[in-house]
């Protein structure tokens, strides 16, 4: 799908993708992921898009510009009881590559993840941020997300 007159296309990642995926992934130091474009974690890359590609509820998608990666950003459809049993769509490790920042390629992805949650009937798109990621809490504040909760986390390995 190309959104308005961009020369961006967003589309399902595809497994020939995770090697700009990984190395957009690992360029980010503040992301604190652990990614790396080390030969010997890319079966760990294959094995979770394989869990990603085979989920009813799960997509990865990319942009692409000119054959490119240029960004990236996953959704989940969570269905819980709250809401009188209604679905929400997760937005999450959404990147820009750092030299295409700036140039709409964000809000693009952005915009393409909530028609899709439109068009699936959902009631809430959300997503979280890093903490320390300033510039994207603007980004998803002008983009019409408002900050509502306090997130916690637990790493187990």
């Amino acid at each position: 799908m190309t959104l308005g007159s961009s020369d961006i296309l967003v589309r399902r990642a595809r497994e020939d993708d995770l090697p700009a995926l990984v190395a957009l992934f690992a360029a980010d130091a503040l992301g604190g992921h652990g990614d790396t474009t080390d030969r010997q974690a890319f079966p760990d890359y294959v094995r979770a898009f394989a869990v990603i590609e085979a989920s009813p509820d799960q997509t990865l998608y990319v942009a692409e510009r000119g054959g490119e990666v240029v960004g990236t950003f996953q959704t989940m459809i969570t269905t819980s009881l709250t809401g009188r049993g209604s679905s929400a769509m997760i937005v999450e490790a959404v990147q820009t590559r750092a030299d295409m920042r700036g140039q709409g390629i964000g809000a693009l992805m952005i915009e393409f993840a909530i028609a899709e949650a439109k068009g699936r009937g959902v009631r809430l798109v959300q997503l979280t941020s890093n903490a320390l990621r300033k510039d994207a809490h603007r980004f998803y504040q002008r983009l019409g997300f408002k900050p509502s909760h306090v997130g916690f986390k637990m790493a187990l390995k």
